[in-house]
């Protein structure tokens, strides 16, 4: 018999201790804390204790942040944009990089662009090219909106804009038509075939343009991304490709176009291995295209830097080994070394971080709506005698704790499947049967509780206490707020807004309002591997109980679909201020879909189904099948409820 450790829960509840199981004390990187009172607190700058390290400045409450929301009309779900958070995340980037170019002596400068693709919210991209302009921090774009979106918002003449992705000729004259307008646009070349449209274009319009090329590694990336990288990858030129177009660009008289060598190792690398490894291989492509006779200028090492979901620091897929402070180290002294070997000069480098970035700016917030329980319904045991199964489970349920506790869990699953048994061949009533399930139910609701505190868990014990997990119904859509979540496991930190100053008792897993089963999060971020339960707290009559999904800011925010057509939540912009009562202020607030807009978005017209609705409450209106006043009233309801929000109303 295998054994599991658990927290331990035993002895008083602490701060720290909610601060050790909900993993504030690692992913939280001192941007998250819980207040003495038990609330969890946003500090969006880490900040400076006192000398006797009693006092911190004050952070932002987010029950504070949900109380403002609702009084401006906004409901839950609730996106919270920390929007201090996004600064703070380019200033990092931008100043590491920084030092460890000084440190290094490195004679190239760094260039970072944010991939729109992460997000593409307006209010992000704002925030970040402020954040960014003292840096000459740039865009990354991969489609034509995206491109489109770069044009209009680019200003900095020293920062880049750089075209990844599939391209037609639409895009490359578009990038073409941007240099022209004097920005500093490259068009990073994936696939082959795209080189004689870039050509031919920039010639009938008199441009020379800004090439890199892609280069198709044979380090590859791990984890859940790791297929975007390698020999097998999607996008990228072989080797051969690249000297075949380096051969043509020099024919055709391109030769001071090409300036830039790209690679990307896959998403959120977790292993700064990995990273080293493609690093050194792209800067010898970059060496050898130098000495070749082009004049290379810039490496850049696309996206990958990793985000520690789960604060482990460990290669584990949500969580990387390294730091940023590392990642930076490690790339500029990877770079210089190769260069330095091949007496090539060293170039400028440009990162695509977009995931360390965005992610941690994003809180979505939804409350407990119901509880689903398997042991909700007491059994009603009389005097009466019972059917011989049943005196069994009655038997075992008010003596069996005395004894051994895994010898009373076979015995009552023993009589459990019996009872199934003869109720499927008629020889057992309903009656009998629910009177029969809901002892299992309460023996196994005792049996895990009997081991809830103890450290080590039998592994029956432990798969009961998944089985015996309520499931707490909460106001929000997997689906479209949490998509990697379902579509490639990804976990995100999930905690308590309030009552954490309280032992949580109840072992969960969450699960949507869409009537899709798969609508649920049941792995939840853990220092040593991932849990399968996340224990919260009883729920309290007439009482909101909110939690909080930290990290969604890169990714979710976009690519979550119109399942159930819920689409959108509302959303409100918060910044730290300490000269706000409450040491914050909304700078802006954005609704939510409406039941309407998202009807929109698949063909449907609102007013053209009211009318329809209006069409067969008039039959039965003449039909006599309801009163006239009925009629107008079901036509009023049917037309408010399109302006309202799509997601349940308290």
């Amino acid at each position: 018999m295998s054994l599991k450790k658990n927290f331990d829960f035993n002895n008083s509840w602490s701060i720290e201790k909610a601060s050790k199981y909900f993993g504030l004390k690692y992913w939280g990187k001192d941007h998250f804390k819980i207040s003495n009172e038990g609330f969890l607190e946003v500090h969006p700058s880490i900040q400076k204790r006192t000398i006797n390290k009693s006092t911190l400045k004050q952070g932002i409450r987010l029950t504070d942040v949900i109380q403002e929301a609702k009084a401006k009309g906004l409901s839950l779900p609730l996106t919270i944009r920390i929007q201090d958070l996004l600064k703070a995340n380019v200033q990092k980037l931008n100043e590491n990089f920084k030092s460890a170019i000084k440190e290094e002596n490195y004679t190239g400068k760094f260039k970072g662009v944010f991939p729109i693709k992460v997000n593409q919210m307006r209010e992000v991209l704002e925030e970040v090219l402020s954040a960014g302009e003292s840096y000459d921090y740039g865009l990354e774009c991969g489609s034509k909106p995206e491109l489109m979106i770069a044009l209009a918002y680019h200003k900095n003449p020293q920062s880049l804009i750089i075209c990844n992705g599939y391209k037609d000729e639409d895009f490359i004259r578009l990038a073409l038509q941007g240099l022209l307008l004097g920005k500093s646009i490259f068009l990073v070349i994936e696939q082959f075939s795209e080189l004689a449209h870039i050509i031919k274009l920039s010639k009938s319009m008199g441009v020379v343009p800004n090439i890199g090329v892609r280069v198709k590694l044979a380090a590859s990336g791990e984890g859940i991304w790791s297929r975007s990288s390698g020999e097998e990858a999607k996008f990228g030129l072989t080797s051969p490709e690249i000297y075949e177009t380096s051969r043509i660009l020099k024919q055709e008289g391109f030769q001071q176009s090409l300036q830039l060598v790209h690679f990307h190792i896959g998403s959120q690398v977790t292993n700064i291995q990995t990273i080293k490894k493609a690093t050194v291989e792209a800067t010898r492509y970059y060496c050898e295209l130098d000495l070749l006779g082009f004049p290379m200028r810039f490496i850049d090492v696309g996206g990958g830097l990793g985000v520690d979901y789960d604060g482990s620091r460990s290669n584990f897929e949500s969580s990387m080994n390294y730091t940023l402070e590392e990642y930076a180290r490690d790339i500029v002294h990877n770079v210089k070394s190769v260069c330095n070997e091949a007496s090539v000069s060293c170039p400028n480098i440009i990162t695509e971080s977009g995931r360390a970035v965005a992610a941690s700016h994003s809180i979505l917030v939804t409350e407990v709506y119901d509880k689903i329980s398997k042991s909700s319904i007491e059994p009603k045991i009389s005097s009466k005698k019972y059917e011989p199964v049943l005196e069994s489970l009655i038997r075992i349920y008010n003596e069996g704790f005395r004894g051994n506790l895994l010898e009373c869990y076979h015995g009552a699953v023993q009589k459990k499947e019996e009872a199934d048994n003869l109720f499927n061949l008629g020889y057992l009533k309903l009656s009998d049967k629910s009177l029969a399930d809901s002892i299992f139910w309460k023996i196994c609701h005792k049996l895990v509780l009997a081991h809830s505190d103890k450290k080590n868990t039998p592994e029956e014990f432990e798969e009961l206490r998944e089985i015996m997990a309520s499931q707490y119904i909460c106001n929000f859509s997997v689906f479209q707020s949490l998509i990697d979540h379902w579509a490639c496991g990804q976990l995100f930190p999930i905690t308590p807004l309030q009552r954490l100053n309280e032992k949580p008792t109840v072992d969960t897993t969450l699960v949507d309002i869409t009537c899709d089963s798969e609508g649920r999060v049941g792995s939840f971020v853990d220092i040593e591997d991932r849990r399968n339960t996340l224990r919260l707290h009883e729920l309290v009559e007439n009482e909101p109980y909110y939690i909080g999904i930290f990290y969604v800011g890169a990714y979710q925010d976009i690519m979550g679909d119109l399942h159930n057509l819920f689409g959108r939540v509302n959303e409100v912009h918060v910044f730290h201020s300490e000269e706000e009562e409450n040491g914050f202020y909304i700078e802006d607030r954005i609704s939510g879909f409406s039941v309407n807009d998202v009807l929109n978005l698949t063909q449907y017209d609102g007013k053209l189904l009211s009318r329809k609705i209006k069409k067969q409450i008039d039959q039965a209106i003449e039909h006599k099948i309801i009163k006239p006043r009925v009629g107008i009233k079901i036509l009023d309801e049917y037309t408010e409820l399109l302006k309202s929000h799509t997601y349940l109303s308290n």
